[in-house]
């Protein structure tokens, strides 16, 4: 029998909220069997708790939010693809903000901190769900998931972002206990077109080169684009030349598409339970992440 999963010991870790720009801290503690993932807003009068579920999902514009009553949070996929790989069934996040600390932009934190206070098995058997039949989804733009019976979980991803910048890319992880060191520092990416349009719907407040790969691939006037870098606090360049903006170079030419399987991992995690299958998917997002995961659940 392969037991259920829970943290040994509770760890914080706290940074600006993406969206918001909030200063936020997230403390994640064991919880006991049958628990499941859940947050709790501590910040809120009677501190309610929310079930990280699928179908509790209410915006994927630009993250995945969890909605229910009067609790919102945000931004949850790296914290939720850092405990799936980790093989986590119960946990309590306590979070004093409404969206979850953006950190370095991936799940690398994460990932560090559940390694460094370790799991303990618990008395209950995990609940896994085994494929028996291929499930999958298509989107209005061309993307399209799909998971068919394997005999563990691996993912097969596609990108395809129309823009020479970075090509049509391919990211697998065919061993989960390899999201560690192959997935789980990929950032999160926005490109530099998006970001204007984002601020004006008073997103990415907190958003920086330090939480974020900003892609530059669509050439603007040179003064257009001193405008934008002095808004992003980054020294002025060539404007014809096009890349990407952060000092710190790409760990892998593919980063962006495991980070993009990254995302896929996170929002599949509000399935519930850990599932045998493999995953591929062209085109992901959160949007059609969360379209898969509530077919998932009707074949459930």
């Amino acid at each position: 029998m392969i037991r259920q999963k829970t943290l040994k010991d509770s760890f914080t870790l706290a940074s600006k909220g993406l969206h918001t720009g909030l200063h936020i801290t997230a403390t994640f503690n064991p919880a006991p069997a049958n628990h499941g993932l859940k947050i709790q807003r501590m910040d809120l009068e009677g501190t309610p708790v929310i079930d990280c579920d699928a179908k509790l999902v209410g915006d994927t514009q630009r993250g995945t939010v969890l909605t229910k009553d009067n609790i919102k949070v945000s931004t949850i996929e790296h914290a939720m693809a850092a405990l799936l790989a980790a093989g986590i069934d119960n946990c309590l996040i306590q979070l004093d903000g409404p969206e979850m600390p953006i950190l370095d932009g991936s799940a690398l934190y994460w990932t560090q901190s559940i390694e460094k206070v370790g799991t303990v098995e618990q008395d209950a058997e995990k609940n896994f769900y085994v494929v028996d039949k291929v499930i999958e989804v298509e989107g209005k733009n061309g993307e399209h998931m799909k998971i068919e019976p394997c005999d563990h979980f691996c993912l097969d991803i596609t990108t395809d972002f129309g823009t020479s910048v970075l090509g049509k890319q391919n990211a697998t992880l065919d061993d989960i206990n390899d999201f560690s060191k192959e997935v789980s520092s990929a950032r999160t990416f926005v490109f530099v077109r998006e970001i204007e349009p984002l601020l004006n719907m008073g997103l990415i407040k907190g958003g920086d080169l330090g939480n974020a790969i900003v892609i530059y691939e669509i050439e603007l006037s040179q003064e257009r684009f001193d405008a934008l870098t002095d808004k992003l606090g980054v020294s002025r360049m060539n404007a014809k030349q096009l890349g990407f903006l952060n000092p710190k170079p790409l760990t892998w030419k593919n980063e962006t598409t495991r980070h993009k399987l990254l995302d896929v991992m996170g929002d599949l995690a509000l399935v519930g339970r850990p599932l045998i299958g493999k995953v591929t998917g062209y085109k992901p997002g959160h949007a059609i992440n969360n379209m898969f995961a509530r077919e998932i659940l009707k074949n459930m």
